[in-house]
């Protein structure tokens, strides 16, 4: 059994929006899932799900609207929901592929919860726009209930929730152990359920924790060697967008430090994965990033493209 342990974080683009759209889309993961397995590594996969949550959490509030008998959902709840469909298109579409290629490995699913501090700054500052557009009356609603809203440019408003930092994935005991039997697992999807600690109990937030935070945590956790974040980009560049746009190859921690200091990549967007390669590199030896597109991931995982920090 390989020692070399890969965290994959897959962005929105590799699951799709829709149902029809999730089903087509695993199955491309799952093919660039098995690559990375034939290289003979350990893999665990973490997932976004903002539109997948956000789905959810529109429709059962919409549900709760017209059943005045049953209570809305809560994110955590919603977030949950989203980790449990996701993650069954997404082991299944990988078992297909395993057994097409004779690979007999089980998949799993892991529903993980991540602990966030209740004074989380992030809490003041909400950035984290959730749900479906809402009118100026809805929104005043919203308001009142103590939950923050945005208006948009083209008009209307939608709420907004905290992205406050992981501390801690309550489910890492259970991760390392599935991979430790050479399982495949799914984890941290959409950055875990996230919850507060209160005595013994863990309390769900109203909040969505970064994707890429929590695979680079697990990924320090389980003392992995890769943190493989797929996202729309087969490179990172600088300059986005203008004439003097320049590609990264291979680049250092410093490096990487550097262009975040002279704010070259969006918050919310690019940003959160260098902090998060960036913060998985420093606390251990020999590790390394890899920031591609999900077409090039075993191209990535062999240093041939990508942007790869070390």
């Amino acid at each position: 059994m390989s020692e070399k342990i890969v965290v994959v974080a897959l962005g929105h683009r590799a699951l799709g929006t829709t149902l029809p759209e999730q089903k087509v889309a695993t199955r491309q993961a799952a093919k660039a899932i098995a690559d990375l397995v034939e290289e003979g590594v350990r893999v665990v996969i973490s997932h976004s799900n903002g539109p997948q949550v956000g789905m959810i959490h529109t429709a059962m509030n919409e549900f709760g609207k017209a059943h005045p008998d049953y209570t809305f959902a809560p994110m955590s709840v919603c977030s949950a929901m989203s980790q449990g469909y996701i993650g069954y298109d997404l082991q299944n579409a990988i078992r297909a592929e395993f057994l097409s290629r004779g690979i007999y490995k089980p998949v799993s699913t892991v529903l993980t919860q991540a602990v966030i501090d209740p004074y989380d700054e992030a809490f003041a500052e909400p950035e984290k726009i959730i749900g479906r557009i809402l009118t100026a009356e809805e929104a005043e609603a919203e308001e009142e209930k103590g939950n923050y809203v945005t208006e948009l440019p083209e008009g209307g408003f939608r709420r907004i929730v905290a992205a406050p930092v992981p501390l801690r994935i309550v489910e890492i005991e259970t991760i390392r152990t599935l991979i430790d039997a050479d399982q495949v697992v799914i984890a941290a999807g959409g950055g875990g359920i996230p919850v507060m600690e209160q005595g013994i109990e863990l309390h769900g937030a109203s909040a969505i924790i970064e994707k890429d935070l929590a695979s680079g945590l697990m990924a320090e956790d389980l003392n992995a060697d890769t943190l493989m974040i797929l996202t729309s980009v087969e490179k990172v560049s600088l300059n986005l967008g203008q004439d003097n746009e320049k590609f990264l190859d291979t680049i250092t921690v410093e490096e990487a430090k550097k262009y975040m200091n002279e704010n070259q990549f969006a918050p919310g967007s690019m940003l959160p994965k260098f902090e998060a390669g960036i913060s998985f590199i420093a606390r251990g030896e020999g590790r390394r990033t890899i920031i591609t597109d999900i077409q090039h991931a075993k191209d990535g995982y062999r240093e041939k493209t990508g942007t790869i920090i070390k």
